[in-house]
């Protein structure tokens, strides 16, 4: 699943398309915690907005659990009642048949405040499957994650030059929008027709607005390529060989074991050549490559 896009920011809105902000559990409306961090080298990232719909305070006590269950009736409600009894607070969630008239996987993201550690809900389960209890008959086996959305705020795990400036007060989203200038105008001053990364992270339902420098120059790339081991290699040395600074890459098969398209969003701020001239000279590149490669789509972002 292609979890990013790139947007302009107008005035202090950034728009969020309802497919990223869906994946993460952000509804029009509601209200979003939010932090904001400052990169301090000099590569395209100047600021970067993390967005989600729970504070901060909470990060430590959310976790996953996932229910493995019989499709049969009843399963999903007996697995609710096992959380439910034990105070665990099931969040943003997701079900599916895994195998057709067979299981049932449904993941979810829970609060684990008045349940205890995790822990003891695996025991707990184990003990109740290993007595037969009627109370889990429907369900197979659970596993349990620590979310660790917290990451993103340690220093260690936030990355050299990355630092953390504000946590917002919650704001609600209104016509999936995100009005940066209600908790950060201070500081996000001048980011008005800006290029705005937006991605998302399911895993953790958190969403990141990147906002790049107002020098980079962005170009979005779209090849046909052999569906085969070494094709994507060629394309990004050749990138990287004219210093070409590679920001999402996304890759799709097209007829399996023939050809797949790679999508690349790049900025070309530090390239020997101008965008321009890099649209005539990558084809002449492809050319003299091992194998059909073709330049479908070049597009210029800024």
């Amino acid at each position: 699943m292609k979890v990013w896009e790139f947007v302009k920011v107008v005035g202090s809105n950034v728009r969020i398309d309802s497919r990223l902000t869906d994946a993460v559990g952000l509804v029009d409306g509601g209200y979003v915690y939010s932090t904001l961090f400052e990169y301090k080298g000099s590569g395209v990232k100047e600021y970067e907005l993390i967005l989600s719909a729970f504070p901060q305070e909470n990060y430590r006590t959310l976790t996953h659990v996932t229910i493995y269950m019989r499709d049969v009736p009843g399963a999903t409600a007996q697995a609710a009642g096992f959380l439910g009894s034990r105070t665990v607070n099931i969040l943003n969630s997701t079900s599916l048949n895994a195998i057709s008239d067979t299981t049932i996987i449904w993941k979810m993201l829970v609060d684990l405040s008045f349940a205890g550690e995790a822990d003891i809900l695996a025991e707990t389960f184990k003990a109740l499957k290993e007595s037969n209890d009627p109370s889990v008959s429907k369900l197979d086996h659970i596993e349990i994650k620590q979310a660790d959305i917290g990451r993103v705020f340690r220093s260690k795990s936030a990355g050299q030059g990355k630092a953390e400036l504000r946590q917002g007060a919650p704001v609600a989203l209104s016509g999936d929008t995100f009005d940066t200038s209600i908790e950060y105008s201070d500081i996000l001053k001048d980011i008005d027709g800006s290029n705005a990364m937006l991605v998302v992270d399911p895993e953790s339902w958190m969403l990141s607005i990147t906002f790049l420098r107002k020098n980079t120059q962005l170009v979005r790339m779209m090849f046909s390529i052999p569906d085969c081991p070494g094709s994507i290699q060629q394309v990004v040395d050749y990138l990287a060989s004219e210093n070409i600074n590679l920001i999402s890459v996304f890759s799709k098969v097209k007829i399996c074991y023939q050809t797949m398209t790679l999508d690349i969003n790049a900025d070309l701020g530090a390239c020997r050549l101008s965008a321009d001239e890099m649209e005539k000279e990558i084809p002449k590149a492809l050319d003299k490559m091992n194998g059909i490669f073709e330049l479908i789509k070049y597009k210029r972002l800024n």
